[in-house]
């Protein structure tokens, strides 16, 4: 299983760091990412990374957002800077079991943290 925190009402330009925990040692073995999905679109990747440490940033997201994380801890985080108001969405981790090629394929990912809101005001 996997619980999303850390979200939360920012305004533009502020931070917020998420946070995933996992219920087993999975981040170590399998690719993580961290999807949004905002009211009425299509949820997407916006940052993975594989269990080589390897990692994938939406265009949109490089230079503001880092994932990392603690395999020994079995958690993972998101930090998020100078937000804009285009970040607000639900935030989810999940975990591709698979090691599937697509990283960025929503559909490759079998478990799913319960999402989180994020909101920047502008």
């Amino acid at each position: 299983q996997l619980q999303a925190c850390g979200g939360g009402l920012v305004q533009a330009g502020g931070s917020l760091r998420l946070s995933c925990a996992a219920s087993g040692r999975i981040f170590g073995r399998y690719t993580m990412g961290w999807f949004r999905q905002a009211p009425g679109k299509e949820r997407v990747l916006v940052v993975g990374i594989r269990w080589s440490g390897s990692t994938y940033y939406a265009d949109s997201v490089k230079g503001r957002f880092t994932i990392s994380k603690d395999n020994a801890k079995n958690t993972a985080h998101l930090q998020m800077n100078s937000l804009k108001p285009e970040d607000t969405a639900v935030y989810y981790c999940a975990v591709d079991t698979h090691r599937s090629v697509a990283i960025y394929d929503a559909t490759s990912y079998d478990f799913w943290g319960q999402g989180t809101q994020v909101t920047v005001s502008s």
